[in-house]
């Protein structure tokens, strides 16, 4: 028996739930400290993203905290080690079961409540920008969105690896963040299109969109020769026209992705690659997730509303256990 958060009608109740689940041999199972709330967890909730076929129901994509077991098959983890994990769900709960591939050691001198925010914007922010663009040094981003957990981390990993990052977003308070975390570019969006303050800017090679809908156009009339579109979300609407002209002559790319529905060797090749590459960054100093607040796990109602109304700059957290 553990305990997990419930969709009951229009309600989220903190309460027991049953888990016969055994340890497969690949798995560890983790007593869970920390958690994070991700737009996600909003859509699941809404009955318009359900988890992948064969995942867990309950909410939550990543977790920190504690391995309290392990299959047959793991290496590399011992019982007690702290560590954070990427998940397809099962994050607001007491424990969840997980592939081995898919846990990393927290960053040397993390506590877990700040290392529960680096699985998923971290993992996300490198599939899309190293290995869906394939960015190399010196392209340029767009970022819309940029305030979030993941455009703040977008930020950081670009311009740490030699890309320049504009960042859009609807709030000046949130775009100053921006500016401080690297982007050298930035547009309110209250203020009307982003298409010539992005030009006047030099143009880009790469646009990060998590809104879709009327920005597609746009984005097309900013992006260079050879040029990538990566679609991460819909809050824009699901629908946008797109110039197949521009997209011919220019060599265009437009690329939809998600990290959830992946396999465990994607999702494996994306842990192992933040390890080796932004896990000494961490641990340096030189980048750092940016966690906006953090909520006892009872109040996750309140959490969920504060990123609906994209209150929070960074991460939002949920606590727990201890």
């Amino acid at each position: 028996m553990m305990k997990a958060i419930k969709i009951v009608g229009d309600s989220l109740v903190w309460e027991d739930y049953a888990s016969s689940e055994e340890l497969p041999a690949n798995h560890v199972e983790i007593d869970v400290v920390w958690t994070a709330v991700n737009r996600a967890d909003l859509s699941q909730r809404a009955g318009v993203y359900p988890p992948p076929p064969g995942a867990s129901e309950i909410l939550g994509l990543e977790v920190s905290g504690r391995i309290a077991a392990i299959g047959e098959a793991v290496t590399g983890f011992e019982v007690g080690d702290e560590v954070c994990a990427l998940l397809t769900g099962g994050g607001y709960a007491t424990k969840v079961v997980v592939p081995a591939a898919q846990v990393l050691p927290i960053p040397k001198g993390y506590s877990l409540q700040k290392a529960a925010a680096l699985p998923e914007v971290f993992a996300t922010a490198w599939l899309n920008l190293y290995q869906e663009a394939d960015l190399r040094p010196g392209e340029r981003v767009l970022l819309h969105a940029a305030g979030s957990g993941l455009g703040t981390t977008v930020i950081q990993i670009a311009t740490a690896f030699g890309n320049p990052v504009f960042a859009t977003a609807g709030d000046d308070d949130k775009l100053e963040v921006c500016r401080k975390l690297g982007a050298t570019g930035t547009w309110n969006r209250k203020n009307g299109s982003f298409v010539d303050a992005v030009k006047s800017w030099g143009g880009v090679d790469m646009v990060l969109d998590p809104v879709g809908g009327g920005y597609i156009k746009d984005d097309q009339k900013v992006l260079s020769v050879d040029g990538r579109i990566v679609l991460i979300g819909l809050l824009g609407g699901r629908f946008s026209e797109v110039d197949l002209g521009l997209m011919l002559m220019k060599r265009h790319k437009l690329i939809g992705s998600t990290l959830r529905s992946r396999s465990v060797a994607d999702k494996e090749r994306v842990m192992q690659d933040l390890y080796r590459h932004v896990w000494p960054l961490l641990v340096a100093g030189q980048i750092e997730p940016v966690i906006d607040s953090a909520w006892p796990i009872e109040q996750v109602e309140d959490a969920m509303a504060h990123v609906e109304a994209n209150k929070n700059t960074g991460k939002v957290l949920l606590q727990i256990g201890e």
